[in-house]
């Protein structure tokens, strides 16, 4: 499981994935992703990350994971990500897009969250 997991990590999609649910469950600073995000993408998770939206609801909880991730490719140097994130007996997604630039770096361009980075009503 553990040399599967390292073939994963060199692949940008898994590499992405886990940076990106690090942060949205509150696991690691959003700075961390400084760099790896285009401007747009990081102001949309400076304003996630707080929220922890991918957060598990109890403490102690087993913390979330990346389950499977894929990709399709709309164009050259473009990958277009869907995660599933597993956690607390239940499954959340995420959708990401990938572009890499002519210093040949991969950087997150947009993220979605769906339903799960839309922050409640007040009084819900």
């Amino acid at each position: 499981m553990a040399a599967r997991r390292q073939v994963r990590e060199t692949q940008p999609r898994y590499w992405f994935a886990h940076r990106l649910l690090l942060t949205l469950s509150g696991r690691c600073p959003v700075h961390t992703l400084l760099g790896h995000a285009l401007p747009q993408a990081y102001d949309q998770l400076v304003e996630l990350a707080p929220l922890a939206p991918l957060r598990p609801r109890q403490a102690g909880a087993e913390a979330p994971y990346v389950a499977r991730c894929d990709e399709r490719h709309p164009r050259q140097d473009v990958i277009e990500a869907f995660a599933r994130i597993a956690f607390d007996d239940r499954l959340a997604a995420f959708a990401f897009r990938l572009e890499r630039g002519g210093d040949d770096r991969w950087r997150c361009a947009a993220i979605d969250l769906g339903p799960a980075g839309r922050p409640e009503p007040h009084g819900a």
